[in-house]
C-alpha cells in the first residue's frame, strides 16, 4: 500500500487490513514515520519519535499474527500506529510534559494505559508535544517550542493534548492519547477537525499519567472518527488498583465498540440557550444548530435547555486545577532528577533556582495562584468556595440528566486563534474553555466531533455531553452523527488535494 494510503485510514480500517494481510504492521510503521517526516517541519507534533521501538513492537506483532496468536488476532487495533502524549509515562522513553525542568527523564515503569496497548498489540509511535505540565489551551506553552495547526501553520492546535490532535490531523499518527484536565482532549480536536472522547472520570486509570490536577485530570482518546475512539476505550478502560480514583466497576462489559449502533430514536438531547448567546462565532453558532437539527432527523428530541452555572465554571475550574497543581508540582526539586540550576549556596537557593528556571511562565503562574488559594486567611474565601460551587455544578447536571440524555454544547466559542493571541491575553484565554471545563468539574463523559468548517476553512467541533457513566450513549450519539455526515472524513491533505483539482 502506498503510505498515503495507510495514514488516511482510520485505526480500526488499518487493523483490519493487517489482521487480513493487506498489509503488515512494519509497513503501518513505516508509512506513519513517513508522514511524520513530511508533515513534522509544518505541524511540530512530536517532542520524541520512537523509531526502534516502534520497528521492534511491529516486527513482534507481525510475527506473532503469522504465528496464528489468537488474542493478537481478536484484538481490533493490533498492529496499528499510536501517538501518545507526553505527559503518560513510558518505560526507558523520555517523558518532560513538555517541561525544562523534567529534562530528558525516562521512567522506570510505563503508565497502566501503556500497558494495556502493549497487550493488544498497539504500536507507540511517538510522544506528542503538548502545554507545559497541560497548562494552556494553545499547545504554545511548551518548553520545545508551539505546534502547529494542520489546517494553517499560522493558528494554534488547541490545547494541552495539540500534539495528539495535530498529529492525527495532519495524518502522522493514526490515532493517539491525550489527557483532558479542562477541555484538553476535546478543545484540540475540534481545532483540529478530529474526534477526541474524555471519559467519565474513574473509567480509565491515571497510574503513570504525570498530575496537574488529580481530581480533573482523565486519559482518553484522540483518532479520526468515533468508532476508533470507542476501540481505543475497551482496550485502555476498566478499575486499575494502582489507581486510588479508578471505578470498581467495568464500564462496558459488552464493549464499547459493540455497543455503536447508531440508534437514538427518542433520546433527549438539550441545547442551552446560554451556549448559543455568549458570544460565539456565527459558523461555531451555526454548527451546534445543524448538528441538533441533524439529530432530529435521526429521531432524537432536540430541546432549549439552561445552564444558570455557567458563568461560574471558569473562577471554580481555575481555583481547584490551580490549587492541585500548587501542590502536585511541589515534587519537581531538581533532587532526584530532570533539571538542575546551577551558582547555588544552599538547598532552598537551589530549590528557588530550579523552578524559576525549569518552569514556563505559565506554569508559575498557575502554582503561584494556587499557592495564595491555599494559604492561611484565603483558603476559605476561595478554595473552599470553589469546592461547594463545584458540588453545586454536579447537582445542576443531576437535574438535567434526569430529564435528558445529553447536551450538546460548542467545544470554544470559536475556530482555532492565530499564535501567539491567547498567550498575549491570558484571560482572553482562560475564558477559551468555558464550554469545556463544566465536564471536568463534574467528572462526565463528553465527545468533540467534526461538525463543520468556519469562512475560512477552518474546523469546528461541537460537544456531546452525557451524566457520569453514560459514555456509552454519549459515543453512540456522535456515532450516529458521523454516520449522517461526513465532516469528520476531511483532512488538510485531501482537502488541498481536492482544491488543486478544482483548479485545474
Amino acid at each position: 500500500m502506498e503510505y498515503r494510503e495507510i495514514c488516511e485510514m482510520t485505526a480500526l480500517q488499518l487493523g483490519q487490513a493487517i489482521r487480513e494481510k493487506k498489509t503488515t504492521s512494519t509497513e503501518a510503521v513505516s508509512a506513519v514515520l513517513a508522514a511524520i517526516e513530511e508533515k513534522e517541519p509544518q505541524t511540530h507534533a512530536y517532542i520524541t519519535i520512537c523509531r526502534e521501538e516502534a520497528f521492534a513492537k511491529a516486527s513482534e506483532v507481525d510475527a506473532a499474527l503469522a504465528a496464528g496468536d489468537e488474542g493478537l488476532l481478536a484484538s481490533p487495533l493490533a498492529g496499528v500506529p499510536i501517538a501518545i502524549k507526553d505527559n503518560i509515562c513510558t518505560k526507558d522513553i523520555k517523558t518532560s510534559c513538555a517541561s525544562k525542568i523534567l529534562g530528558d527523564f525516562a521512567p522506570f515503569y510505563d503508565a497502566t494505559v501503556i500497558e494495556k496497548l502493549e497487550k493488544a498489540g498497539a504500536v507507540m509511535i511517538g510522544k506528542t508535544n503538548m502545554d507545559e505540565f497541560a497548562m494552556g489551551s494553545t499547545t504554545e506553552t511548551s518548553a520545545y517550542g508551539p505546534t502547529l495547526n494542520p489546517w494553517d501553520a499560522g493558528r494554534v492546535p488547541g490545547g494541552s493534548s495539540g500534539g495528539s490532535a495535530a498529529a492525527v490531523g495532519a495524518r502522522a499518527a493514526v490515532c493517539a492519547l491525550g489527557s483532558d484536565t479542562g477541555g484538553s482532549i476535546r478543545q484540540p480536536a475540534a481545532y483540529c477537525g478530529v474526534t477526541g472522547f474524555k471519559p467519565t472520570y474513574g473509567t480509565v486509570s491515571r497510574y503513570g499519567l504525570i498530575a496537574y490536577a488529580s481530581s480533573l485530570d482523565q486519559i482518553g482518546p484522540i483518532a479520526k472518527d468515533v468508532k476508533d475512539c470507542a476501540a481505543l476505550m475497551d482496550i485502555i478502560s476498566g478499575h486499575d488498583e494502582m489507581d486510588g480514583t479508578s471505578l470498581p466497576q467495568e464500564m462496558q462489559p459488552a464493549g464499547y465498540l459493540n455497543a455503536m449502533n447508531g440508534k437514538i430514536t427518542g433520546m433527549r438531547i438539550g441545547i442551552p440557550k446560554e451556549a448559543v448567546e455568549k458570544g460565539l462565532e456565527p459558523d461555531v453558532k451555526k454548527a451546534i444548530l445543524d448538528m441538533g437539527r441533524t439529530l432530529q432527523n435521526l429521531g432524537a428530541e432536540v430541546e432549549e435547555i439552561s445552564l444558570p452555572f455557567l458563568d461560574y465554571v471558569i473562577p471554580t475550574y481555575y481555583i481547584i486545577a490551580a490549587a492541585e497543581a500548587s501542590s502536585n508540582l511541589s515534587r519537581f526539586d531538581g533532587v532526584r532528577y530532570g533539571f538542575r540550576a546551577e551558582g547555588y549556596e544552599d538547598l532552598t537557593e537551589m530549590y528557588s533556582k530550579t523552578r524559576s528556571q525549569g518552569f514556563g511562565e505559565e506554569v508559575k503562574k498557575r502554582i503561584l495562584l494556587g499557592t495564595f488559594v491555599l494559604s492561611s486567611g484565603y483558603y476559605d474565601a476561595y478554595y473552599k468556595k470553589a469546592l461547594q460551587v463545584k458540588a453545586i455544578i454536579k447537582q445542576e447536571f443531576d437535574k438535567i440528566f434526569s430529564r435528558f440524555d445529553a447536551i450538546l454544547l460548542p467545544a470554544a466559542p470559536s475556530t482555532a486563534p492565530k499564535l501567539g493571541e491567547s498567550l498575549a491575553d491570558s484571560l482572553k484565554m482562560y475564558l477559551s474553555d468555558i464550554f469545556t471545563v463544566s465536564v471536568n468539574i463534574a467528572g462526565l463523559p463528553g465527545l468533540s466531533v467534526p461538525s463543520g468548517f468556519d469562512r475560512e476553512g477552518m474546523p469546528v467541533g461541537t460537544q456531546i455531553i452525557g451524566p457520569a457513566l453514560g459514555d456509552v450513549n454519549v459515543l453512540n450519539i456522535g456515532y450516529a452523527f458521523q454516520q449522517a455526515t461526513d465532516w469528520h472524513k476531511a483532512s488538510p491533505s485531501a482537502c488541498a488535494a481536492a482544491a488543486e483539482k478544482e483548479v485545474r
